[in-house]
């Protein structure tokens, strides 16, 4: 009798320490995964060829007739590689950051110059750009209340607000909204965001723009750039957005901006234009998503207003030489542009590339736009306005990964040469898994043997149980 009570006593024991061991495993796999649950990488890249079939020489527009029969001319590039960062801290504190390498990013080095007397000169190896494009901090009250402060994404138009590579069907982004309007506009500023059932809003408070920075051709396009250590912000502006998801499959959005522009630079000059002119940017946007029935639509128009545009050329530094702002050019008053593209995904009729979750879109794009819509002052560059026809195929073997190629005319004034061209591109958008998924799964098997062994010891413990009755 005694060795079968200490057995029994065995047993309990052996089925003790089992659960607590796996209450243990469960809080080891808590706390081994908080830090990876809780960190988030990811990112987007594009890779991309193209075959322009018109001239690219400086005077192509002002001598249209002396380079209607010049060579095309391609380019490789790497219009986008981002890195995302973000972590949650808890209790609805999260920080999130992007950063941005534009056309392979850039570089320096110097040179001994035999030709000079073995001078050293510093030179430029690399004309791209790498940009923090976001770095914010946000605190969550609520899912309809957010609050982040930092460098952030400005929502204005469909592109800024949907910029990633798997959102267009273009090899490059859509170019009318790329024009006109900064891309990806980024700004520090404070931003209040949030969703309430079917609608998505959110404010945010911005530096102004800078409007040395205006240009002809890309309108208010580098007005968020600035050469400084710093974002000048002696002028200030609003941007809002709202999106409604009523309609299932459908996203429509309304978005809009204001602020003034002339004075906000550094030096500031207290007196002349900057100081008597204000330069306000105002900015109407409407987009919409359609995706559904295999099916993907979609379309934007934009317009612009800029206060004063008259008057920019005689801003101080668009006047001095030595000024990195130096434009001798007008600006528009006006500036617009609409768009739309629709595809088709042909592989939905296809049941064995539909059991292997494979698209390919069949689409087209038109637009047209123009950042100089008025003439200043009764100066007209008529070249800048365009419309634009495209036509190709998205391959999607992968969720994450697309292969684009497409057929892509430009048509300008009869004055002009038209502007053919074929582009072909890879790209990527997606979440990096750290590896605390094959650790869960790890971990979620030790549990299923640990509870098979305590449910053995449990069951021999019920058999001595009934022996001694």
């Amino acid at each position: 009798m005694k060795k079968v009570l200490f057995t029994i006593a065995l047993l309990a024991t052996c089925i003790a320490v089992g659960a607590q061991e796996k209450q243990e495993i469960k809080s080891d796999s808590l706390s081994q995964r908080t830090f990876w649950d809780r960190l988030s990488i990811g990112g987007y890249g594009e890779i991309v060829f193209s075959r322009n079939f018109y001239s690219d020489h400086v005077s192509r527009y002002s001598q249209p007739e002396a380079h209607k029969d010049d060579p095309s001319h391609g380019r490789f590039d790497l219009p986008h590689a981002v890195i995302y960062l973000g972590y949650d801290f808890g209790k609805g504190w999260t920080f999130g950051t992007e950063i941005e390498f534009e056309h392979g990013g850039n570089g320096i080095a110097y040179e001994k110059e035999d030709e000079e007397g073995g001078e050293w000169e510093q030179e430029t190896e690399k004309g791209g750009e790498v940009e923090l494009e976001q770095f914010w901090i946000q605190k969550s009250f609520a899912k309809w209340a957010n609050i982040r402060a930092g460098h952030i994404v400005v929502p204005v138009g469909l592109n800024n607000a949907h910029h990633e590579p798997l959102n267009f069907f273009t090899v490059y982004r859509p170019e009318g909204e790329n024009t006109i309007l900064p891309s990806t506009w980024h700004q520090t500023g404070i931003s209040f965001w949030g969703r309430y059932k079917d609608f998505r809003y959110e404010a945010q408070f911005l530096a102004g723009l800078n409007a040395d920075h205006f240009t002809n051709t890309g309108w208010i396009h580098k007005g968020h750039k600035s050469p400084l250590e710093f974002d000048v912000a002696n002028k200030y502006g609003i941007a809002l957005r709202m999106d409604n998801y009523t309609v299932p499959g459908l996203r429509i959005g309304l978005s809009t901006y204001y602020g003034h522009s002339i004075g906000n630079s550094y030096p500031r000059n207290a007196n002349g234009v900057d100081n008597e002119y204000k330069g306000v940017v105002a900015i109407g946007s409407i987009d919409f998503t359609y995706n559904a029935h295999n099916w993907i639509v979609r379309g934007q128009a934009d317009y612009g207003y800029l206060g004063d545009a008259e008057q920019l050329k005689y801003v101080y530094n668009r006047l001095n030489s030595k000024s990195p702002y130096k434009h001798s050019a007008f600006v528009s008053k006006n500036a617009y542009a609409i768009g739309i593209e629709a595809g088709y995904d042909i592989f939905s009729q296809i049941q064995y590339m539909r059991n292997h979750h494979q698209k390919m879109y069949v689409f087209g794009r038109y637009e047209q736009y123009n950042p100089y819509a008025s003439k200043t002052k009764d100066t007209d560059y008529g070249y800048t306005e365009v419309k634009r026809m495209a036509f190709g195929v998205n391959y999607y073997p992968i969720k994450q990964v697309v292969v684009k190629a497409e057929y892509s005319h430009r048509f300008l004034k009869k004055i002009y040469n038209d502007e053919p061209s074929l582009n072909l591109g890879v790209a990527y958008e997606g979440w990096f898994d750290l590896g605390h998924k094959k650790l869960a799964q790890q971990e979620q098997y030790d549990v299923q043997k640990l509870n098979e062994r305590i449910n053995q010891l449990q069951q021999q413990l019920d058999e001595l149980k009934q022996k001694t009755m």
